[in-house]
Parts: C-alpha cells; structure tokens; sequence
C-alpha cells in the first residue's frame, strides 16, 4: 500500500521520531549528540518552533514540535539534512543516514499534550538507558532534566510545559516531577503514537465495530493523534490546501502568472523581484509571491530558495512577510 503524503498543519504538536537507516546508530558519542542538539539551537530560533519534549536514543530521537508557518517538513528537512551532512563528513561514510522520511503525527494538544511529554522523557528509563528516575534527571540528551532545572536548554520552551503543572515554579516541577513517576509502569503507549480512533479504541477490528461506515472510518488516520472531530477537522484542512492547489492550476495560475501579479501590484518588473535587493517595494513584492507560490501554488522552498538564491531561512521570512502583506491588503493570486 502507497504511503500516505504528509499532513502538514503549521501551529499544532507534532510528535515527531527520526530513525536511523537499518536502525543503525545515528550518534557514535557525544559529540555527535551535541551537533545535533547545536544544530537544534539554530534551526529552532529561526524557524521560531517551539520544542516541548525531547530523548535521544542510540538509534532514534524523539521531539515535540509545535510547527512555525513554515511547516514541520521545512523545518525537519533542515534539521535533517544539515546533521546527516556533518555526520557523514566527520565519519568519513557516504549515503542516507536516516531511514526514508521523518514519522509525523499530529496531536490534539489538549487530550495528549501532558502525555507526549512524559512519553517522550520516559524513552531512555523504557529502554534501559537510565535504569531509574535518579538517574533519568541526570541524562544529559533528554528534556526531562532541562524541566527539573538541572540543565538550562534555551531552545526547549520549559515555562509552556510547566504551566500545565501549577502557578510556581516550585510546585510545577515536582507535580511534573510526581506526574512522570506515576507513567513508570505504563510500559511502550502504542496510543500515544499515532492512528486516531485506531489507538482509541484498541485496534482495527474495534473501530469497525464501532464506525461501521467507510467514511467513519477514514477518521482513524494514522498521520493524526486525537478523536475524531479533531481527526476530521484535520484531514478537511488538508483536503482544502490540496484542492485550492489543483483549483488554481485548473485556472491556468502557475508560479510565473503569481509573478507577474505580484510585480504589477507593486509596479515593479518580474525579473527585479528575483534579485536580491531589499529596497522597498521590491523586498513586498518578492515576499507576497513567496507566500503565493510556497502556500497556494505548493512550490517547496527549496526550490524558491534556489530561484531566488536565498537561504531556506530567508525564505521562511519571505513566506511569512508575505502571508501577513496578503492578508493586511486582502491580494489574492486568482482574481
């Protein structure tokens, strides 16, 4: 069965894992472990995403993002990308490190939010890593100690987490603290990794039982973490960017008439908004079609970064600058 494509919802949890190729080692010691966690310190800030959780394991790692505009797969793709680099130079090895693509699913924060943090910073006790909770607030390469306070992490955003947990810093830490404690003996949580109503209801044959119906069943989508009102709303959201996209080709709207449209807004030429020159209004115009070809259009910002030889941060901000000048002016692409 062909993979399913990704859901990308900007603004939500992602539960996010990476897996090496083979389920080979994807860190050799800790100097790989701190280029990563380098790397996080760059990418994260830049592409303003949040991090609530995270473990890495030998082989594996798992994060808690809430995604910027930009989507998780731009984010990811240069987290990735970057460390495979380093990793294979230092390494002096050639080929993927990571096995196929990033595993995403998105989570309904109020059901599972608190869960997935626990979850998370429970790997290294489950897999024998850390063989207690003394010694789990002592793992330097998970969140769990950064959220005690014996570590300071600035790319992890500690105070959103610990709000869920009380009023004071004190008394958020050690209900924190207590609340890991009490999911020591819930063993792997299956429900905590994606499916829907799938990992809901206990399996398959439950949720046919239950959701009789085709479409009832589609709520039970293994890309999404939550019941089904919020599965639902989820795949309609999806659903609508990829029908805006295919309505828009129907239309005959490529990325060359989004140029055209956003030179003639600003009265500028197409060929000046593809240099690098932020004098106004040329700088408006490059980022209103930033945004038209990167969210209407489905153009990857890899290649906008490469038309317009930008560097993928450049183009995050180019893609939000321009969602916000669309938005303040009402400039549509289509009319």
């Amino acid at each position: 069965m062909p993979r399913k494509s990704r859901i990308d919802a900007p603004g939500l949890l992602h539960h996010v894992m990476i897996r090496g190729i083979e389920r080979k080692p994807i860190f050799a010691d800790d100097q790989d472990r701190d280029a990563l966690m380098d790397r996080l310190a760059l990418v994260l800030p830049e592409t303003q995403t949040a991090c609530y959780a995270w473990v890495f394991m030998e082989n594996h790692a798992h994060f808690l993002f809430r995604s910027s505009p930009a989507g998780i797969s731009h984010i990811m793709r240069r987290l990735m990308t970057g460390y495979a680099g380093y990793f294979n130079r230092r390494h002096v090895r050639h080929g993927p490190l990571f096995q196929n693509r990033f595993k995403s699913v998105l989570c309904q924060e109020n059901a599972y939010f608190k869960e997935l943090v626990r979850y998370i910073h429970l790997n290294p006790v489950r897999a024998g890593v850390a063989s207690d909770l003394k010694e789990l607030a002592g793992h330097r390469y998970c969140g769990h100690r950064v959220l005690l306070g014996k570590s300071p992490c600035p790319w992890q955003d500690t105070e959103f987490v610990l709000a869920d947990f009380g009023n004071s810093l004190g008394a958020s830490r050690r209900r924190y603290a207590d609340f890991v404690k009490v999911g020591l003996n819930m063993g792997r949580r299956d429900d905590l990794t994606g499916g829907g109503l799938v990992r809901s209801l206990g399996g398959w044959e439950a949720v046919k039982a239950t959701f009789p119906s085709k479409e009832s069943r589609q709520k039970s989508d293994q890309r999404i973490l939550g019941d089904g009102d919020f599965v639902q709303s989820i795949l309609n959201q999806a659903k609508e960017n990829l029908s805006g996209k295919y309505l828009l080709a129907a239309k005959g709207i490529d990325r060359k008439k989004a140029l055209k449209k956003a030179s003639a807004l600003f009265g500028v030429a197409p060929a000046w908004i593809l240099t690098k020159s932020r004098q106004q209004p040329l700088a408006d115009a490059r980022s209103l079609y930033c945004y038209w070809a990167a969210r209407k259009l489905g153009i990857s910002q890899a290649e906008l970064s490469r038309e317009l030889a930008m560097t993928s941060g450049g183009v995050t901000h180019a893609v939000n600058r321009g969602r916000r000048i669309a938005m303040e002016n009402r400039y549509v692409v289509d009319d």
